[in-house]
């Protein structure tokens, strides 16, 4: 018996390794860098970066033409259009804009030149835009005045704010005059006597219209007392005197209508009414300003009576007392 071989040949081996435990050669893949599919892509990012560039050289012209160019300069007064001005100077307005001249309407600072607007006494508010290519509007809206102001010697407007204006050029306005406001003043304090004036007016007009046509004066020295300077009172108006009337500080539509309904039969008890005084409830003081009623009310108080009932006057400057 022979004996078997120790070793198997390397073929036999191989054939009888399973094929699943046999390490397969990688297989190479190209890839190629420019593929049709890629193509789009491509594309849409050179049309994206061609776009980019051309927006990019579009704004800069756009920039340059609008920052530099001789058609949006502000060169002149005539390009800027004002709407809304009555009284104010077309002048002063321009004037505001003096220092942008030269220099293209996209650089003009408009809350500033707003603000510059809104100092001059006139102006109440403004509204400043641009219109391109190279033209500046202005809309102003006014202030009203209400009254004339005494300032010395002279007289100017004042509104209802108590803002001192200038009298314009032209225009014609009639109003009483206000006494007792000084521009020194704080604005706080001239805005409420002003308010005092015109509740004033508002509160007899709404009384007996037309009534506001009799107010010739009014002084606002004391803030709890307005005194106003009444003419073409009663039936007797047309030879009578003015009357200075202490109307103080509230209540002035009934003040008036007891005035307008009892001076009449006031001027008949004491020949003359040169001054009433109706601050105190339930009681009227005729004649106040007169020298026998400032010695009378040193040794006596005034006496009271009831509003809107028949008075009688008792010397020149007497309180008004009950009829009985």
């Amino acid at each position: 018996m022979s004996a078997e071989p120790d070793y198997l040949p390397a073929d036999a081996l191989a054939e009888d390794e399973p094929k699943y435990l046999r390490r397969q050669k990688p297989v190479e893949i190209r890839k190629r860098k420019f593929s049709r599919k890629a193509w789009p892509l491509y594309r849409r990012v050179l049309a994206g970066g061609v776009a980019v560039l051309s927006m990019g050289f579009a704004l800069y012209a756009a920039a340059n033409y609008l920052l530099y160019s001789p058609g949006v300069l502000l060169q002149s007064a005539d390009q800027i259009e004002i709407q809304g001005n009555r009284f104010v100077p077309p002048e002063a307005i321009a004037e505001k804009f003096s220092a942008d001249m030269g220099r293209s309407v996209v650089r003009v600072p408009l809350t500033e030149r707003r603000e510059a607007l809104e100092s001059l006494p006139w102006v109440e508010q403004a509204h400043v835009q641009r219109v391109l290519p190279n033209r500046i509007r202005v809309e102003i809206t006014e202030r009203t005045p209400v009254a004339f102001l005494r300032t010395g010697s002279d007289l100017s407007l004042v509104d209802a704010q108590g803002v001192v204006l200038d009298r314009p050029a032209e225009g014609e306005f009639h109003f009483p005059v206000v006494a007792g406001l000084a521009e020194s003043m704080p604005r706080e304090a001239r805005e409420q006597r002003m308010n005092l004036y015109v509740q004033f007016m508002k509160g007899i007009e709404t009384v007996q219209p037309g009534a506001d046509d009799h107010v010739s004066e009014a002084d606002l020295s004391d803030a709890a007392d307005l005194r106003a300077t009444l003419t073409g009172l009663g039936a007797a108006s047309g030879g009578a005197s003015p009357i200075l009337v202490h109307f103080g500080d509230s209540d002035f539509g009934n003040r008036y209508h007891l005035l307008a309904e009892n001076i009449d039969q006031w001027r008949a008890s004491a020949g003359s009414v040169d001054s009433v005084d109706l601050r105190f409830a339930r009681q009227v003081v005729v004649n106040p300003e007169s020298k026998t009623i400032a010695a009378n009310l040193k040794q006596s108080a005034p006496v009271s009576a009831p509003l809107y009932r028949p008075l009688r006057v008792r010397q020149r400057a007497a309180v008004a007392r009950k009829k009985r």
